[in-house]
């Protein structure tokens, strides 16, 4: 079954449903991209309120913060109603926590995460078409930016997760490339993987 919805949180950030699209302007501007992202990276559980506010601010919380997150959060809903998500789907609340609900939706880095798994097994299983394939989901994915001009902590700990995603591939893609006796591609897969993590062994 097709995805009702296709959210990329990797390279510009867009959510894709019917048809239309909605980019990081409507999303709102920087905070509405951090909400969102933030959200988009933890949809399978409530996030408090303490955590949103820290997730976008940080320690400088604006002396009107729950104005504005409020506000924040409105026009992220309001911008998913523009894609057709009806209520109570988009942002959702409940007793202080919030959470990302879009029904049936494909999320780029959740993909990432589940492609490596696939690849992993299928190289495992020697299925070295689908491991391949798979592989390069996995790393067409993760080798995007993820919000390049943020350095918040949690921002940097995503990095590092698609960083270990993005490598792995590259290893089931080396794999692959040398057992189909493609020595040369398979050496350079695993060149690329020690020029980005050299003291890996």
């Amino acid at each position: 079954m097709a995805p009702d919805a296709r959210i990329y949180l990797c390279g510009r950030v867009t959510v894709e449903r019917n048809g239309r699209a909605l980019t990081e302007a409507a999303i709102g501007g920087r905070q509405g991209r951090l909400l969102f992202t933030y959200l988009g990276t933890r949809r399978t559980q409530p996030v408090s309120r303490p955590q949103l506010i820290g997730a976008i601010w940080e320690s400088r919380t604006p002396p009107s913060v729950e104005t504005a997150i409020n506000a924040i959060v409105s026009k992220l809903r309001a911008a998913l109603r523009t894609l057709g998500v009806p209520r109570p789907h988009g942002v959702a609340s409940d007793v202080g926590t919030y959470q990302l609900v879009v029904p049936s939706a494909w999320i780029d880095i959740e993909e990432a995460r589940t492609a490596i798994d696939r690849a992993e097994g299928a190289l495992r299983g020697n299925a070295l078409s689908n491991a391949w394939a798979a592989a390069n989901v996995a790393a067409a994915i993760a080798r995007q930016p993820f919000l390049p001009d943020e350095e918040r902590l949690w921002v940097q700990q995503q990095r590092a997760q698609l960083l270990r995603v993005w490598r792995r591939a590259l290893l089931v893609l080396s794999a692959v490339s040398l057992r189909n006796g493609e020595h040369e591609l398979g050496i350079q897969h695993a060149a690329d993987v020690l020029a980005a993590e050299p003291f890996d062994e």
